[in-house]
């Protein structure tokens, strides 16, 4: 059991659910929010997320990117303690608990209302095969460099916008300024993964973006990530201005900037822990800009 929790990365849970987080914000601030659609979209994204963790964990070892050489921890198939047979099994039970869970959210969300159902369980199934296709394939698009586009579709756009809706039924286009926010902070986090890796997915032939412009450049980019996705905060609550509580997530700036200096400063190696800590501050971030949104 300890491994297979270990191979769920757990640690990658407070990520997902800030978008879901940021949604359930958005829709309380308009009085909309529901806790039983807010507790089936957290279940459907920690089985979605632990279902791309295991397919993340597969397909890197069968592609040769989780090799001896790797700076990372050690994953579950790469190092023997789970079989890539078991791996395949335990991604399938992933894919139908996502798939429950998932139907399940959109019934409570949407009834018999088919239009929407069917439009948000095609947008679940493409979440499914992303997960999957990360990594997992012959052509796997992680290995390309797609791996930012899609973490910001689906853990920025997706995430925050699609669950704001099953709440609100309505799409409202300047809350895609905090679900920017959200999405930028999210590639965040993959970047110092990519960042700590450079060399062993050179090796593999894994071209993420930091294994293309170099790590100076990547760095940089770091940076833009961390500052365009405060900046989206900003001017979504300028637009939005009732109080100054409002500004409450900027407590969470520090933490930021302490990522990005580590980021730039830190050998390789010792990158691994500011992958949570990134995290963290992502779900310190929605915590803040939700309460503040909710005091104003």
């Amino acid at each position: 059991m300890k491994v297979w929790i270990e191979a769920f990365r757990l640690r990658t849970l407070p990520l997902s659910l800030s978008c879901i987080g940021m949604g359930g914000f958005l829709a309380a601030a308009q009085n909309k929010f529901n806790g039983a659609i807010f507790f089936l979209c957290c279940t459907t994204t920690i089985f979605l997320q632990v279902l791309s963790n295991l397919a993340n964990d597969y397909g890197d070892t069968v592609n040769g990117a989780d090799h001896r050489d790797r700076k990372g921890p050690q994953r579950a198939v790469q190092s023997g303690v789970i079989s890539a047979a078991q791996m395949k099994n335990a991604i399938a039970i992933f894919i139908v608990l996502s798939l429950i869970s998932g139907i399940e959210l959109l019934y409570s969300a949407f009834g018999f209302e088919l239009k929407s159902f069917f439009f948000f369980l095609a947008l679940g199934i493409l979440s499914i095969v992303a997960a999957i296709a990360y990594t997992v394939g012959k052509k796997p698009y992680g290995y390309i460099g797609l791996g930012d586009l899609s973490v910001l579709i689906f853990f920025g756009l997706v995430g925050v916008m699609g669950s704001l809706y099953l709440f609100t039924k309505e799409f409202f286009p300047l809350q895609i300024l905090p679900a920017l926010s959200c999405g930028f902070f999210s590639i965040a986090v993959l970047n110092i993964n990519n960042i700590r890796d450079i060399e062993s997915d050179r090796q593999a032939g894994k071209f993420s973006i930091p294994v293309r412009i170099g790590r100076a450049r990547a760095i940089q980019y770091h940076w833009v990530l961390l500052l365009v996705g405060i900046l989206c905060a900003l001017v979504f609550v300028v637009l939005n201005y009732q109080s100054p509580v409002q500004f409450l997530f900027l407590l969470s700036v520090p933490l930021l900037i302490i990522n990005g200096k580590s980021v730039a400063k830190l050998p390789s190696e010792k990158l691994d822990p500011f992958l949570k800590q990134m995290a963290l501050s992502t779900l310190l971030f929605v915590l803040l800009f939700g309460v503040g949104s909710l005091l104003a």
